[in-house]
């Protein structure tokens, strides 16, 4: 057995899913020494998740690979509702409460997001070791002794700093920190991934009810594929020309549309597990994804979640490793992400009874609740923008963070809360659209409006302490360098306007893109004293701290 302290790893993931790659990526673009593995011989080829809601997309812009995941999916922007051979109502896509500029769901599979993950991952210098099982783990205090297993080989013991488990919903890692899920089983389903001849539109998921259950219709990118479910019979498993009969028959039914399924690529028989642990770190360890939560997959969350947890995690972890930021700051993952994955939990539940519909009482309800929704436009609107609060992650928010200072200011985005703007909001504003350029750098960025020759002072002094942790970024009618450091423009100031910041104030946005706090610009030391509230610490070559820093920013106005 070999056995050595790992020099060249200051943080090793196991799991190269998707959570263990966004972890990996997230990390190797921020400078940190990455070691990623996995039990499995190589990548995942059978289907698994198909959507990708908004939030998640707005992290893959971020990360930089958002094109090419657009590229390989399909948008879907609506949910119809089928009975007893006809349509009972449409369901369109509403996000005009929660601005972004995705606004849709792309069906893309899992196995085709892994595979941009990871030449992403690889471009970096990363190297995925496939067929490496961590069998067991000690944490040491100052860092993790974790014994690997390289397929049939002698065991390799080596010890980290720090480790993330993004290994599944039989985590190992989980299991060897003697965290169990907690939570209950609800229901057994069918899905299957199909090629069918149907003329049923592919912009839309399509649910009909069936008598004593429901089946659900997932457009795939590829002409005529399509995700399949089956919330009743779970028989034949095995026997894909039963299968696909009996998906043929119910889809005919259901929709009134004559629908063959000429062929079965995959089929699966699996129970809806509801569960999570209540801590997602121990010591030296952090656990993201399947491995901390497992939901129903009803609403399409569990990898928009698990890609959440990873992002979440790893511009924390590395603000550390590079001396940017103290430890304490690693307490936010788990007061942050337990409560995201409690609330999951609670929708995703929701979510699988209105799918399944196993109420006696819904053959004859359901005409009835539908007819009326479609009727009663202002009613069909709060119900598609309930959906898209539910099911798009846009909703989320930190307003309980430590990292989040609550603000006097009551207009515009509220800390805590995303940072985000609608397409129409971008094409139109120069400052939104260099704000969204913006979000792609690792940093937090400090957004602010200066105001006379104190208030650049002040800009420039957090530039020269802060400036490898924070983005400084100078905000002005025209962008005109004598604004302060880094200057954007923000004609008109709808960027301003749509935050909510006073004018001759700040916006701090952390590095995942939400409002960390927001208010009036008044001296240095006030926004070092933010700063280290955050547990930010100034870089290396950084000035010393002089009187200077208390200095009023609004002295000398111009």
């Amino acid at each position: 057995m070999s056995s050595r302290e790992s020099a060249d790893t200051e943080v090793l993931v196991a799991g190269a899913g998707p959570v263990g790659l966004t972890a990996a990526h997230e990390l190797a673009r921020r400078g940190i020494r990455v070691r990623i593995v996995d039990r499995a011989e190589g990548p995942a080829v059978t289907s698994r998740a198909t959507a990708t809601h908004a939030r998640a997309l707005e992290v893959y812009h971020q990360m930089g690979l958002l094109e090419d995941v657009l590229r390989l999916g399909r948008k879907v922007d609506r949910f119809t509702m089928h009975q007893r051979g006809r349509a009972l109502a449409r369901l369109d896509a509403d996000f005009s409460e929660l601005p972004t500029r995705f606004p849709f769901t792309l069906q893309i599979d899992q196995v085709l997001t892994e595979r941009v993950l990871r030449d992403h991952v690889r471009d970096l210098g990363v190297k995925i070791e496939w067929g490496v099982a961590l069998e067991d783990l000690e944490d040491l205090g100052d860092g993790v002794r974790v014994r690997l297993r390289h397929g049939e080989g002698e065991p390799e013991t080596v010890t980290v700093p720090w480790l993330i488990g993004a290994d599944g919903a039989h985590s190992t890692v989980r299991k060897k920190l003697g965290m169990p899920l907690l939570g209950e089983n609800n229901e057994t389903w069918l899905t299957a991934d199909a090629v069918l001849d149907t003329d049923l539109p592919p912009d839309s998921l399509h649910w009909m009810h069936t008598g004593n259950g429901t089946i659900l219709m997932v457009p795939f990118p590829a002409t005529n594929t399509w995700r399949l479910l089956d919330t009743v019979d779970v028989d034949h498993a095995d026997e894909p020309e039963v299968i696909a009969a009996r998906f043929a028959r119910k889809i005919s039914e259901g929709t009134g549309r004559p629908t063959t399924v000429r062929e079965l690529t995959w089929v699966s028989v699996f129970t809806i597990r509801q569960r999570m642990i209540r801590e997602m770190r121990a010591g030296r360890v952090f656990l993201a994804g399947d491995a901390a939560h497992v939901h129903s997959p009803a609403s399409g969350q569990g990898m928009n979640t698990g890609v959440q947890d990873a992002h979440n995690l790893a511009w924390k972890l590395a603000g550390v490793l590079r001396g940017r930021a103290e430890e304490k700051l690693l307490d936010s993952y788990s007061a942050e992400r337990v409560p995201v994955g409690e609330k999951l939990l609670l929708s995703t539940k929701t979510a699988t009874g209105l799918v399944a519909l196993r109420n006696a009482a819904a053959p004859v309800l359901l005409p009835l609740a539908l007819g009326l929704l479609s009727a009663v436009r202002p009613l069909k609107r709060r119900v598609e923008r309930k959906v898209q609060r539910e099911m798009s992650g846009l909703a989320l928010s930190y307003p309980q963070s430590p990292l989040t200072v609550p603000a006097q200011e009551t207009g515009g985005i509220a800390p805590g809360g995303r940072v985000g703007c609608s397409a129409a909001e971008e094409r139109s504003s120069a400052g939104w659209r260099e704000f969204s350029a913006e979000l792609t750098d690792p940093r937090w960025t400090l957004l602010a409006r200066a105001g006379s020759t104190g208030g650049r002072k002040v800009l420039e002094r957090i530039d020269a302490r802060y400036g490898e942790a924070v983005s400084v970024r100078s905000v002005s009618e025209t962008g005109d360098d004598a604004t302060g450091p880094h200057p954007m423009a923000d004609p008109g100031a709808a960027l301003w306007r749509g935050i909510g910041v006073p004018g001759t104030g700040f916006a701090l946005i952390r590095p995942d893109g939400y409002l960390a706090a927001k208010g009036p610009l008044t001296t240095a030391g006030a926004l070092e004293e933010l700063l280290r509230g955050l547990h930010l610490v100034p870089g290396p070559s950084a000035p010393a701290e002089t009187p200077a820093a208390d200095a009023p920013a609004t002295e000398k106005p111009e």
